[in-house]
């Protein structure tokens, strides 16, 4: 099966199959003789395991991880569910942090008089955010902060 059979089948654009390929996540497609990709079954499994990895929010690094631990029939399910938790955690650290910056910008914008006024807050907030007292404390917000 050509690249748009595979894209339909597997529920991955074609773009991001050619990407797969080149940073390695996936093996070279074998080619025709007018260098036309082709595709087996077994290729559609594993670009529909990278999707739903995808779609859980694994990072590529951490996906090349999930494909070898597929891949490996002797592996154990403890080392799988510990790869799993700890992705957890992570996405939860992250939630935090997204929690905490909607928190504090609805702060800002609920002190903004949103009128034809200069002030405002939200500006004043993003350009000199509050410290904590000891002044190796990051800011209060901001993505990176929390990441």
């Amino acid at each position: 099966m050509n690249i748009g059979e595979i894209s339909k089948a597997s529920g991955v654009s074609t773009k991001m199959i050619r990407y797969y390929e080149k940073i390695n996540l996936i093996a070279p497609a074998r080619r025709t003789e007018s260098s036309y990709r082709v595709y087996s079954d077994s290729d559609i499994h594993t670009l529909r395991f990278i999707r739903g990895a995808r779609d859980l929010g694994f990072s590529v690094d951490q996906m090349k991880t999930l494909l070898a631990l597929w891949k490996d029939r002797s592996r154990a399910s403890s080392d799988v569910k510990a790869f799993a938790l700890s992705h957890i955690a992570e996405l939860e650290r992250k939630s935090a942090a997204i929690k905490a910056m909607t928190k504090t910008l609805k702060h800002l914008a609920d002190n903004c008089h949103g009128d034809g006024r200069p002030e405002c807050p939200i500006i004043d907030g993003i350009a000199e955010p509050k410290l904590g007292s000891d002044p190796t404390v990051p800011p209060k917000f901001g993505l990176s902060h929390f990441l």
